[in-house]
């Protein structure tokens, strides 16, 4: 039996350096992800999709993930965690290598017009995110002391979510607007040219350029890991064997938070574009704005969350999560303000501030407890879905939006409750965690096709409610460790 220990000097060190290189992956891993939520609305168009098909983007892209961490998993049990031998730095190279080669067969998948190939590519893309995933998320957990993990893992989420914000503005910009001018338009099955909401056309360089943009990014950084020097956290020469990660409590909870927390907050962005589409009638470049804020709430919560869960003193915590939120917020504003050719009125996104406050309050109510935070966020994101389904236009489409603010937290508080004391099976439990965004997969789905069966977006929001009753039980009850399984 062997712990896993940082080789290096006891003591406090400063991980500083290696936290700003890890938190560019953080960022682009999120920006592609939620690039997703484009393609979505674009393939719907390019190939004639009904509901349920168009959710099977996110279908290929999140069944990967379970795919990818099952076969570390299998590997991990029978010969040893691959992680402990090849280190989390390799790990996270040989991810962005392999996101990169998906990224590069967009091209031919966008030149041949097939469906299938555009889901080949989003699978291969989600692997290599998988090893990112495992790599990352308990690496930077491991860079400091443990009672602060909660806060630098929300930090780096935080910038996840900044990608997350820009990647409706900027992407739903270059796909449906800049370069869909270029190339030939793309023509559907009918031999109609296939038209954006607002009637100009797309064309296959829609999506072929910004992924290669992407890849080049994703070699680049590759390269940049290569050569940076990061801390090296090993195990000695005696590889752990066997699952022993699953005879934790805690994390096999864990496990199914992650599957409801990853289901409902794709599912939600997902269904997003073409629920405001249906609701108020918005065009897709209009309807990208609104998207903006559901994906910016997050990364402001998780910049809120980053600071909450710090060791600073009470007071000064307040008075800058205060300040973070203001500033966050009209960040966003500014971007979606200079994008749309300052066309985007400030009263139109007055009702966000009604979230930011009750998201300030709930932090308060938290009192710095992930279990406790998370079980409050999750109360309070039952009650919008319930006022969603209640009511209609304008109120409704806010009430989603807001949802965003209160996902925040959650992926970070549940990664960092799950694998708490796990010690040498740390990186076996994050490879489990990861494979349960398969959730991303599945819940999409089950909400696209009742959507399809109720003919409608609107309704087909109950299918959420259920991810986070439970997530509510485990940040009151589930986190808590008990007697093993085995």
């Amino acid at each position: 039996m062997t712990d896993q220990k940082p080789a290096l000097p006891a003591g406090r060190k400063n991980y500083t350096s290696a936290l700003i290189v890890l938190t560019s992956l953080f960022f682009m891993w999120g920006f592609i992800t939620c690039m997703n939520d484009i393609l979505i609305p674009f393939f719907r168009k390019m190939f004639e999709l009904d509901r349920f098909q168009s959710m099977m983007v996110q279908f290929a892209f999140f069944t990967a993930y379970f795919v990818g961490s099952l076969i570390y998993f299998i590997v991990s049990a029978r010969k040893g965690d691959p992680i402990s031998r090849i280190g989390y730095k390799n790990g996270i190279i040989w991810g962005l290598v392999i996101s990169a080669f998906a990224c590069l067969l967009f091209y031919p998948a966008a030149e041949l017009q097939i469906f299938g190939l555009f889901l080949g590519a989003l699978f291969i893309l989600a692997l290599g995110f998988t090893l990112l995933q495992i790599a990352a998320n308990p690496y930077v957990a491991l860079l400091g002391p443990p009672e602060t993990a909660s806060s630098r893992l929300n930090l780096s989420q935080a910038f996840n979510s900044l990608g997350t914000t820009i990647a409706p503005i900027i992407g739903g910009y270059l796909v449906f607007h800049y370069f869909a001018k270029m190339g030939t338009p793309l023509i559907n099955q009918n031999g109609i040219p296939v038209l954006t909401d607002s009637g100009e056309p797309l064309s296959a360089l829609g999506v072929q350029l910004p992924y290669l943009i992407f890849a080049g990014v994703f070699l680049s950084l590759a390269v940049l890991f290569r050569f940076t020097h990061l801390p090296r956290f090993t195990s000695s020469s005696n590889i752990e064997k066997g699952a022993g990660a699953l005879g934790h409590r805690h994390l096999v909870l864990g496990m199914i938070a992650i599957f409801m927390y990853v289901g409902a907050e794709v599912s939600i962005g997902s269904s997003f574009i073409n629920y405001a589409g249906e609701l108020l009638a918005y065009p897709e470049m209009e309807a990208k704005n609104f998207l903006a804020f559901y994906w910016g709430g997050a990364m402001i919560g998780r910049f809120l969350g980053a600071i909450s869960l710090s060791d600073i003193q009470k007071i000064k915590k307040y008075l800058l999560m205060l300040a973070t939120s203001i500033l966050t917020f009209f960040l966003i504003y500014g971007v979606i303000y200079l994008e749309s050719g300052s066309q985007f009125e400030f009263s139109r996104i007055t009702p966000f501030l009604i979230f930011l406050a009750l998201n300030y309050i709930g932090f308060i109510i938290g009192k710095s407890l992930p279990g406790r935070t998370l079980a409050i966020f999750a109360f309070i994101v039952i009650g919008l879905l319930a006022t969603t389904l209640v009511s209609d236009g304008a109120v409704a489409l806010w009430t989603i939006i807001g949802i965003g603010l209160f996902n925040s937290i959650m992926w970070s508080n549940i990664f960092t409750l799950a694998i708490k004391d796990l010690e040498k099976n740390t990186a076996q439990g994050s490879s489990l965690l990861v494979m349960m965004i398969l959730g991303g997969a599945i819940i999409p789905v089950l909400q696209g096709a009742v959507a399809d069966a109720l003919n409608g977006y609107h309704l087909s929001y109950f299918v959420p409610i259920f991810c986070y009753i439970y997530l509510m039980y485990y940040g009151w009850k589930g986190y808590i460790p008990r007697k093993t399984l085995q």
